[in-house]
């Protein structure tokens, strides 16, 4: 009765000690404005308090939120020969597929040597 006392007290202790991680903050964003001037936000309680951290973040006067993340990874690339010229941005599961993606979008829209400039995961992205 001892023994299933104490494995009831330790389950009960693990429960409340991991509550907390259930309840993450799990929400993010990504702005970019002109040459490459951007801002992020991540682990926000809702998308809007997210959307609303990132624009703030952002330096340029035409900032736009451009990725929206829920649990995943969003990145921004640059052409690092004019940053202002061509970029691109991504949001993935991974963060890897999210760089890859922001970098091809780069490329795609005319830049010549394009590098991530910034990237963010939220929660378990």
């Amino acid at each position: 009765m001892i023994r299933f006392g104490r494995i009831a007290a330790c389950a009960l202790a693990a429960a409340i000690t991991l509550a907390p991680v259930a309840a993450a903050k799990a929400a993010g964003a990504l702005a970019v404005g002109s040459c490459g001037t951007y801002g992020f936000a991540y682990d926000f309680q809702g998308e809007e308090a997210a959307r609303t951290a990132a624009l703030k973040q952002c330096t340029g006067a035409d900032c736009k939120v451009v990725a929206a993340m829920k649990r995943n990874c969003a990145a921004f690339a640059i052409d690092g020969r004019n940053a202002c010229g061509a970029y691109g941005f991504a949001a993935a599961a991974r963060l890897a597929p999210a760089q890859n993606g922001a970098l091809q979008q780069c490329y795609r829209y005319g830049g010549k040597e394009c590098v991530i400039r910034a990237f963010v995961c939220d929660a378990k992205g």
